[in-house]
């Protein structure tokens, strides 16, 4: 029975209190880096920030009880130098907790997120975004996760050396050897595995070997928008065998059909002019005039809930959380405009005939345990092959 509206986004308000919304990815890092220099001094989180989705006061208001930041750098970036940038994020990271004691708590397992959350903290935890963040070192993936990076993506919208993309020309055919190697690695060290922008083959050849839940952070659903970033139903239903969770993204393309029939047929219109559609300088020029014509369409909230029933009709209701995406992409659905807005998400899913008890395990409940699993996990296979380098009791924020 629908409660009406003002009912459920009170009731959507209340549960937020009380339970930690789990988001599993925003960019605001990057968004800092490029708009103010990764200088904190040239921008207050505490105050409003227009130029963002995201600040301390909105995520206040949206109930935001524990966010993955996203230490992503672009696949353009490779070697040295992504490591380094990625370390530069990581760092960024650790300066916004150190700035804002009051609002942000650096997290490293489900424990600290509610330890965080009932201080009345923010739980900070970080997901790298792109495995040529680690330059083909497993070396390099243990000293990430000594800092403190909970999950990373296999790889972005490139492919890496050992295991292909969703939007990228297949080149491995999936999960190379030492990708095997990899996510072996990271579920030793209790690190999630996140299927988040690769190749159906990919996710299909980590499901076949991994001994711990893994995720998509920042995933929609294929059946109801045919992206390639988004999650085909055959995957979905590995993933409740697997025990992981489909984080259910906001970003209009991957929303909404309308919303992608128009980027294809903007890049349709790009090619036909011998342009580079993966050039954001022309992609932005191409735009300006084609949407003279051809106004963008809007996603809206209820397109983004379509996605979240349906992770759960075809996963199971275990199986399914969020994963805005807030700060990592140019446009958001209407109703979604920034950070504050998850209560009506919420209230949107009560008003649809969800139980308070759904909503919890949607809002965090699912993700939480998946990491105690990965931490259970991690234990057990230390256990077994000896000690492993899992977390760091005490880190430096300064």
């Amino acid at each position: 029975m629908r409660s009406g509206p003002a009912a459920a986004l009170a009731t959507a308000r209340d549960l937020l209190r009380h339970h930690p919304l789990v988001d599993g990815h925003n960019d605001l890092p990057w968004a800092v880096r490029t708009r103010f220099g990764r200088d904190l001094g040239r921008v207050d989180l505490a105050a409003p920030v227009p130029q963002t989705h995201t600040d301390l006061p909105r995520l206040r208001r949206g109930g935001v009880g524990a966010q993955f930041w996203s230490v992503y750098v672009p696949g353009t970036l490779q070697g040295d130098a992504a490591v380094a940038t990625t370390l530069e994020q990581i760092d960024l990271v650790h300066q916004m907790v150190h700035r804002h004691p009051d609002d942000l708590e650096l997290a490293l397992s489900a424990d600290d997120v509610e330890h965080a959350f009932s201080r009345g903290r923010i739980a900070s935890l970080l997901g790298a975004e792109g495995g040529h963040a680690i330059a083909n070192s497993t070396g390099v993936l243990r000293m990430l996760h000594r800092l403190g990076v909970r999950y990373m993506t296999l790889t972005h919208n490139v492919n890496v050396p050992w295991a292909d993309s969703a939007t990228d020309d297949p080149v491995v055919g999936g999960l190379s050897a030492f990708g095997r190697e990899v996510v072996g690695e990271m579920q030793r060290l209790g690190m999630l595995v996140d299927l988040s922008h690769v190749a159906a083959t990919t996710a299909r050849d980590v499901l076949q070997i991994a001994e711990a839940p893994v995720v998509f952070s920042h995933s929609g659903a294929r059946a109801v928008c045919d992206h390639p970033r988004n999650v085909p139903d055959d995957l979905l239903r590995r993933l409740a065998a697997n025990g992981g969770v489909c984080m259910v993204t906001f970003v209009p393309d991957f929303v909404s059909p309308r919303c992608r029939a128009w980027t294809l047929g903007l890049r349709a219109e790009m090619e036909r002019r011998g342009l580079d559609p993966r050039d954001a300088g022309q992609r932005a020029a191409t735009a300006a005039e084609y949407v003279a014509d051809r106004p963008r369409p809007r996603a809206v909230l209820a397109e983004v809930a379509d996605h979240v029933e349906h992770v759960r009709r075809v996963a199971g209701i275990d199986h399914v959380g969020i994963g805005g995406d807030y700060d990592g992409t140019d446009d958001v659905p209407d109703g979604l405009e920034d950070v504050a807005c998850y209560p009506a998400l919420i209230a949107e899913l009560l008003d649809r005939g969800w139980s308070q008890d759904e909503c919890v395990r949607l809002i965090g409940g699912n993700v939480l345990r998946v990491l105690r699993e990965a931490e259970a996990g991690s234990r057990s296979s230390s256990a077994r092959r000896g000690p492993s380098t899992a977390s760091i009791a005490d880190l430096d924020h300064t």
